[in-house]
């Protein structure tokens, strides 16, 4: 027994130094476990900002001026005022994202409690400005209108309900936290699958597992080599990346136990490892482990649940996803990063990946022998 701890001792040393005189793949790690969370989670604005808007008032009136003075930086850039004929031109030309019209009689029909139409045009082209700010303008609008309505009729706002939003977890709605979070869940299950899968062709391309096979040792040793000296690599970075981009530059909180994160996150480098492992032995070269890669990691990353809930996905998506590890990783990253979720609220989570792993592993190293067999 102390001997095959040697083996697998030895030979992990073996990978660590390996991969680090492997200058493009440090820098991958180095770009994927902070670059490329920073990027992430700050590309998309956590609201509208500096949205393009122009306004055809042929009402002129005070109605129409507070409705127009309603929109304010930084949502929205400053107002501009045009014709009803340049509508179709400046909309054609992409120079405002929305054109709102207010007709002709406007307050003279609010006032006289008609119905009342005012045209919103939205250049669906700039999908996310056009998605949320569509919702914001509304808004502006009718809170605006009912107001100098109630204002002036002498009146107050008499509604006997008011609604009450609390936004748990992430009070402020912060699309960086989300974004973070799901970048950092997905980039381990990256970084795992390429680390593992390049140790194997690696050995395989230099011709240095021939040299192993023929040596005391055997492939489950091989294979466990690989996945703790791949994983410790990776639950280091995962750990500086917590530290230095999460909390440090992005400034987000950490509601629950660290420890419990990274605890988990070693269940799941087991699993991913192993996965990674059952792909190499596929590929006899890296371009043909990377179309591999491609193959598997875009649907787990897109489908983990990171930007869509598992719940909202036609059932024969839920169940396959069941057999990914990324989707028990974004689920447990979210449960105690974000909602301070503790053990006995995530212990299934923990099951499902420790089944997973085993799985894996056991079809790894049966394929692994077979390879190496023939």
């Amino acid at each position: 027994m102390k001997a095959i701890l040697n083996h697998i001792f030895s030979l992990g040393v073996k990978e660590i130094i390996g991969l680090f005189r492997d200058p493009l793949l440090i820098f991958l790690i180095l770009y994927a476990f902070t670059l490329g969370i920073y990027i992430a989670a700050t590309s998309q604005p956590d609201a509208i900002s500096q949205a393009a808007i122009a306004f055809v008032d042929e009402d002129n009136s005070p109605l129409t001026k507070r409705l127009t003075d309603a929109f304010l930086p930084p949502m929205f850039l400053k107002p501009a005022k045009i014709s009803r004929a340049d509508v179709d031109k400046v909309m054609d030309e992409g120079q405002y994202t929305f054109v709102v019209v207010f007709p002709s009689s406007l307050q003279e029909r609010l006032l006289a409690n008609h119905r009342a139409e005012i045209q919103l045009n939205v250049d669906a082209t700039r999908m996310s400005q056009a998605f949320t700010g569509n919702g914001y303008i509304q808004q502006i609008l009718g809170r605006e209108a009912r107001a100098f309505v109630l204002q002036t009729a002498g009146k107050t706002d008499s509604r006997e309900a008011e609604l009450m939003v609390r936004n748990r977890f992430n009070p402020n709605l912060t699309k960086t936290w989300d974004g973070a979070i799901s970048e950092l869940a997905n980039n381990i299950a990256m970084i795992a699958l390429i680390l593992t899968g390049a140790a194997l062709i690696r050995e395989r391309e230099r011709g240095t597992l021939e040299h192993l096979l023929v040596t005391p040792v055997n492939p489950i040793e091989i294979m466990l080599a690989k996945i703790w000296a791949m994983s410790l690599v990776v639950l280091a970075a995962t750990a500086g990346s917590l530290f230095f981009v999460i909390q440090w530059m992005l400034n987000i909180p950490v509601a629950g136990s660290i420890p419990l994160f990274l605890f988990g996150v070693i269940i799941n480098l087991f699993v991913m490892t192993s996965l990674g492992i059952f792909l190499s032995c596929f590929a006899r070269d890296m371009p043909q482990l990377g179309i591999l890669m491609i193959l598997v990691l875009m649907p787990m990353q897109i489908l983990s649940g990171g930007g869509t809930p598992i719940s909202s996905m036609p059932l024969p998506i839920q169940l396959i996803m069941r057999f990914a590890p990324t989707t028990y990783l974004v689920e447990l990253s979210k449960a105690v990063i974000i909602r301070g979720a503790d053990f006995s609220l995530i212990w299934r989570i923990f099951v499902r990946m420790i089944l997973l792993g085993a799985g894996y592993f056991l079809v790894a190293l049966w394929r692994f022998r077979k390879s190496v067999a023939s």
